[in-house]
């Protein structure tokens, strides 16, 4: 059994069965990963892939087990080329991020660029996508970091470090009506039609679980990924807009106003997960911790070191996360 032949059977699996296109992406020749999987499976004595004709048609059920287990071997050595080149040179390699719309636009602008400035030949690379599809890729080992609000608590292999917390503002045109209101209710809030975020992006349960415990159905008429398109979608008058307090700056939007919802709605954390057994690098260690300035080495490391995510929930009851 070789580590190319593992690697083989992971791509393959990875790109729909289809070995011409797994050839291309791993530079090589179709042939000769088709013979590498043959002789695997012939010196293991299954089948990995059911056949039809010359072409893969799915996984067997042994295969979907070892292709599981080939998944952990080929983590763990990208984690030891991961240590020697951290012992070569700490200041250079890449790191990648997963992550919402609001978090790249709003939260990790600053972050970026500190970490560029202290870091310039470490390359950056970023994904959007949903707090599912973002927190999926952390645990599949495709991207180092997953930084989202919702979601990541689905996956039982990432550690989960709390960042901050965070409250919803509701954004209007300058001349609404609920600008006069010295203090919003919710009530006021279920008599307009509503425009956020989609179910499971961005703390949107909260926002829901508010409604419902007051017995109220917002009129929800728009809801997206992305703040500045729910913004968009107020300007044109759909609806009034609830999004993360820090989606709002007076001076690129000084057409709306935003009205503090702090105390309609419970406070979001966003989390910042990576798939546990991961080898963090020195530089990996300052994006968390210029992220998240409480998040030190020494309490990464004993998140790292605890067994499931209870026993790193416990180990934050005592931390006052910020509110931003």
């Amino acid at each position: 059994m070789k580590l190319q032949q593992l690697r083989y059977i992971w791509e393959v699996a990875h790109h729909e069965l289809n070995v011409s296109a797994t050839a291309q992406s791993l530079y090589t020749s179709q042939p000769g990963i088709s013979k590498q999987i043959r002789l695997l499976e012939d010196e293991l004595g299954i089948e990995i892939f059911a056949r039809s004709g010359k072409h893969l048609t799915h996984i067997t059920p042994v295969g979907k087990t070892i292709l599981e287990q080939a998944g952990e071997i080929l983590k763990k050595v990208e984690s030891i080329k991961q240590a020697a080149h951290e012992f070569r040179d700490e200041k250079t390699g890449s790191l990648s991020i997963a992550t919402t719309h609001t978090q790249a636009r709003y939260a990790l602008p600053a972050v970026i660029e500190s970490f560029i400035g202290q870091y310039p030949d470490v390359a950056l690379h970023m994904h959007q996508g949903s707090p599912v599809q973002i927190a999926e890729l952390a645990a599949n080992g495709d991207v180092d970091f997953a930084i989202a609000t919702e979601g990541l608590e689905l996956f039982g292999d990432l550690v989960m470090l709390p960042c901050y917390r965070w409250n919803r503002s509701i954004v209007v045109p300058n001349n609404h009506p609920l600008v006069a209101k010295e203090r919003v209710t919710l009530q006021d809030v279920a008599a307009h039609p509503i425009v956020t975020y989609v179910f499971g992006f961005t703390g949107r349960s909260k926002l829901d679980d508010a409604f419902q415990k007051e017995g109220l159905e917002p009129r929800v008429v728009f809801t997206a990924t992305d703040a500045d398109v729910i913004k968009t979608y107020v300007r044109l008058g759909l609806g009034i807009g609830i999004i993360a307090d820090m989606a709002h700056d007076q001076f690129e939007d000084p057409d709306l106003v935003a009205l503090d919802a702090s105390h309609l709605f419970a406070p979001s954390t966003t989390m910042i997960g990576c798939r546990r057994g991961t080898f963090l690098r020195g530089f990996m260690y300052d994006f968390i911790e210029l992220f998240a300035p409480h998040l030190s080495r020494e309490l990464i490391d004993q998140a790292f070191a605890a067994d499931n995510h209870a026993e790193v929930d416990k180990l934050f009851e005592d931390v006052a996360l910020p509110l931003r």
